[in-house]
């Protein structure tokens, strides 16, 4: 060997490299399989050739091709092994450059391609992600001709079954249905390919996987996985199963993507062929990341090096072709039942607006979409699928593993907005629209006449666009005068009972006459909480005044209930002398209602948070607070990783301008103030509504802070420090949760993260638009901004909205999916108008009960023939959902996420439908009406 490692040194030339590779494979592969033959006439070749090399004093080429004649006696031996050489490119999206640059890598790369095809009869390449050729298709749609004929003729193979190259942590569970989904929609429409085709997942550069992507991707039909992050068990061929038992079929890449092909290329074979079984590897190749594909270099090689005899058989091919080899002995493979993480601790806080884009996007859609499916299944309304399909492939698009993880630039995050703008336009409209259709429906003259000074009213049409910026649709005013109605909208598939923020414009009472009733005539509490208020308790907007309300309602599953505002005489008369306070007394910093007892410090940490319930203290000190952290920069890749701690500093002296309102009777109690600190200031309202358990906070912060390299990054942090021993924290995931062990690094969470305990109640700490948990020492934190600097230098200089929750979570609930729901889908409304209908003033359309089992979508179905209904199980047994409808169904039966007739249970009794929904899994149901 050492003779050989000398003669592999000198291989200098064409001739060189190719025997002493020869050598070099053939020695390998007799480690693993010893064979005495062959293993002399190794040794007499290499003794030969370096005898030649040691009279010549270089590696002549006459005396290297006499060495390969005499070591082709072993080419039979070889030539049982073989590599398929997969070509391509690996075309980030907007990574470190702007959406015009990545059209143009793209049309410039399927360019170089194209050519080549023409030139080698024998090359094939592979190409993901459905966002290329919509580039194509947009840009280029003779090029997309050129690539249908290579497609057709099996040299071009498409390894898209999700929109790009998707982040697989912060993407919700229906927002990775939705990848498969619409991918394999467009590519079968586009190529002609059949959907059950499609059988590969490409992720070459994740950051990561959560543990039910197999579960996700076998309702996709989707039986293979590619990927190189976030798996160091060793293992290259595998089977990955969810915690439901769903498995697929994964290669992890032993070298990397962005590969070259030459003689090294075969060097592992043997040991992966001892370790797999497998004679067969896969080698893609091709320069990426800004795109490039392959070059000549690669294919000259390749032909050249399958013309090797002491080589193994070299040719190119597909993904495809390989997984279809590999999967016959998937049996041997072992499987393997971790989450696939975690990696780039910084990328589930960098780049926040388009992480907070992200999560807005899927909420709102899930809105919009539920009431536009049963405002069309139940009330005739059309129903904009192809809008739908437009803003989810916006949304989709900013998934892409440099994009939503914020590894990114400033052109990246302006693009990634403007997506976000369009997607939040449709999904608001097509909300207003399903609303305001059923609302125009609705009978509200038996509930209230219409009393107006038509002279002087100016109500109608006021508020055009108000509520918009807060990502709601927008609240205009449809009725007049001192009577109004008001429909309140619930888009999830349960009943709730809570507070609903509705606005009233230019109503021509007094605040103090203002009367709210139900449609049964039941006086419903509220409460007024208008900002900015003018001496008669209103505020303005673009020439018009209004009033916000807080009211308590009871809204129906998937449906609506209708308010009536009107004015009543107060039944008692104000004191004619003027009251002033004798005696000064400074406000108890307490927040109470029926379910929690929480008290503030000096500095508004919540030193104390106590389930009444139970009496138990729940938080532990120094408090449940806003912390200024400064990381640490050596690790660099700063919005990729996230530094050490090097200080963390608390607000004590930062406080200004309390305001407590906590008085007897409140809907909501809150308490108010401002954070002065560094170059930043923030205000801070923490409230608490009647009857609930979860403690709000709500930031908007002028965030002003600059990371370098001699000073650090600044980062905001919220930090809840729990006052029982944990030693697992549950945290959301795409369809369910994953329990954790102790990270000083961040890890991802979809909506949540929970303190665990096997006794007693727990702490839960909801975010709405963040994903970066940190969860050790008995306290659960989230990082709401970090201030990276590289690749961007400034991702962070903007004014933020930031939305937290502390819940008390009783001990009978395992998972807090159903809370995480309720607090990111709030009530809805709509204004309405004093009119004859044919509608009831309350209506619910589709019910879902069933412990554990929740909906993470509801739509119409691409052939508009019926509804689509997601379900999934977060409980560790079978569960059995019931879903009540508004009318009887002709027919129910489960499909995939193609939505395609497949094998499972429903049980179908006019307007009931029951189906198993089995543990830790998912299942889709169409309905036909």
């Amino acid at each position: 060997m050492d003779k050989l490692l000398e003669l592999k040194g000198k291989a200098n030339s064409y001739w060189g490299e190719r025997i002493t590779s020869q050598m070099m494979f053939l020695g390998k592969l007799l480690q693993y399989n010893p064979q005495n033959r062959l293993e002399e006439l190794l040794k007499k070749t290499v003794d030969a050739l370096y005898a030649q090399y040691k009279i010549d004093g270089v590696l002549r080429d006459k005396a290297c091709k006499e060495a390969e004649s005499f070591l082709s006696e072993a080419s039979d031996f070889t030539k049982g092994f073989h590599v398929i050489c997969a070509a391509h490119a690996h075309i980030d999206m907007n990574w470190m450059w702007a959406y015009d640059e990545t059209v143009g890598i793209t049309l410039d790369t399927f360019r170089t391609m194209l050519d080549f095809m023409k030139e080698y009869p024998e090359f094939t390449f592979s190409q993901s992600q459905a966002s290329v050729y919509k580039i194509v298709e947009e840009y280029r749609p003779d090029m997309l001709r050129e690539i249908k004929q290579r497609v057709k003729e099996g040299r071009w193979e498409i390894t898209a079954t999700t929109w790009v190259e998707t982040d697989k942590n912060m993407t919700n569970g229906e927002s990775l249905s939705r990848h498969i989904l619409y991918t394999k929609k467009y590519i079968s429409e586009l190529f002609g390919i059949d959907k059950s085709e499609m059988k590969i997942d490409f992720e070459p550069d994740t950051f990561g996987h959560n543990i039910n992507i197999p579960e996700i991707l076998t309702k996709g039909g989707i039986p293979y996985y590619y990927h190189c992050r976030g798996d160091a068990s060793g293992s290259y061929l595998q089977n990955w199963q969810s915690p439901s038992g769903s498995s697929v079929l994964v290669h992890i890449e032993p070298a990397w993507y962005n590969s070259e092909l030459n003689p090294e290329m075969v060097m592992y074979m043997p040991e992966f062929w001892s370790r797999t079984g497998m004679n067969t590897i896969l080698r893609v190749y091709g320069v990426g990341n800004h795109g490039g594909g392959a070059t000549r270099r690669d294919i000259e090689k390749c032909i050249d090096m399958a013309s090797w005899p002491v080589f193994p058989k070299i040719k190119f091919g597909t993904m495809l072709e390989y997984f279809e080899i590999v999967n016959q002995y998937r049996d041997s493979f072992p499987t393997v039942t971790f989450e696939k993480n975690a990696i780039f601790s910084g990328c589930y806080t960098s780049q926040s607006r388009i992480k907070m884009a992200n999560r807005v996007s899927e909420d709102r859609l899930f809105d919009a979409e539920a009431l536009s499916s049963v405002a069309t299944a139940f009330e005739g309304i059309p129903y904009n699928s192809p809008g739908f399909e437009k803003a989810w492939q916006k949304t989709l698009f900013n998934h892409f593993h440099d994009i939503l993880p914020g590894s990114c630039v400033i052109g990246t995050r302006e693009y990634a907005m403007s997506k976000f703008q369009e997607t939040m336009a449709l999904a608001n409209s097509e909300q207003s629209k399903a609303m305001r259709s059923i609302a125009d429906k609705i009978d509200t003259q038996s509930l209230v006449t219409e009393c107006c000074d038509l002279m002087n009213s100016n109500s109608e049409g006021a508020g055009v666009g108000f509520g918009v910026s807060s990502y709601r649709p927008s609240q205009p005013e449809r009725g007049k005068g001192l009577n109004r109605v008001l429909h309140v909208f619930n888009p999830l598939p349960f009943e709730r009972r809570e507070l609903c923020e509705v606005t009233l414009w230019d109503w021509p009472g007094e605040t103090s006459e203002l009367y709210i009733e139900d449609s049964e005539k039941n006086p419903l509490p509220f409460q007024i909480v208008s900002t900015g208020r003018t001496r008669n308790g209103t505020s303005t907007y673009w020439g018009h005044k209004y009033i916000i309300l807080l009211v308590y309602v009871t809204v129906p599953a998937t449906g609506y209930t209708t308010l009536v505002i009107t004015k009543r005489t107060p039944t008692a008369f104000s004191s004619a002398l003027n009251l002033y306070d004798r005696v000064h007394t400074y406000p108890v910093p307490v927040l109470e209602n029926e379910k929690i007892h929480a008290v503030f410090g000096d500095d508004m940490s919540v030193i104390s948070l106590v389930d009444k319930k139970t009496g138990e203290e729940l938080i532990n000190l120094p408090g449940c607070m806003f912390r200024r952290i400064t990381e640490d920069t050596d690790r660099g890749m700063t919005s990729w990783t996230v530094g050490r701690y090097r200080e963390i500093r608390d607000f004590k002296g930062c406080v200004r301008n309390v305001k407590i309102n906590n008085g007897e009777g409140l809907l909501r109690k809150s308490i108010s103030y401002e954070l002065v600190f560094d170059h930043s200031r923030a205000s801070v309202t923490v409230y608490l509504d009647r009857n609930s358990d979860r403690l709000n906070f709500v930031l908007d912060c002028e965030w002003l802070e600059v990371g370098k390299p001699e000073t650090g990054i600044p980062q905001l942090n919220f930090h809840v420090p729990v006052n029982y021993g944990c030693k697992e924290y549950k945290y959301g995931i795409a369809f369910g949760s994953i329990d954790r062990t102790d990270n000083k690094d961040d890890r991802p969470g979809i909506g949540y993260a929970m303190a665990k305990r096997q006794t007693g109640s727990k702490v839960a700490v909801h975010a709405k638009t963040k994903y970066g948990f940190v969860c050790n020492d008995d306290s659960v934190s989230v990082d709401l901004i970090r201030s990276s600097y590289d690749p961007d230098p400034h991702p962070e200089l903007y004014n933020h909205h930031i939305e937290l929750a502390v819940q008390v979570i009783p001990e009978e609930l395992a998972v807090p999916e159903k809370e995480s729901l309720v607090y990111r889908h709030p009530l809805c409304f709509v204004s309405g108008v004093i009119q004859k209908g044919a509608k009831g003033p309350v209506d619910s359309y589709l019910s879902l009960e069933g412990d554990d089992v929740h909906c993470s979508g509801l739509k119409l179905s691409e052939d508009g023939e019926g509804l689509i209904v997601r379900l999934y199980n977060t409980s560790s047994t079978p569960q059995q959902a019931r879903l009540q409808l508004k009318s009887s169904a002709k027919d129910a039966f489960v499909v995939n996420l193609d939505e395609e007739k497949t094998d499972g249970a429903v049980s179908l009794h006019e307007n009931a439908i029951t189906a198993v929904i089995n543990a830790f899994s998912v299942k889709c149901i169409k309905v036909i009406l």
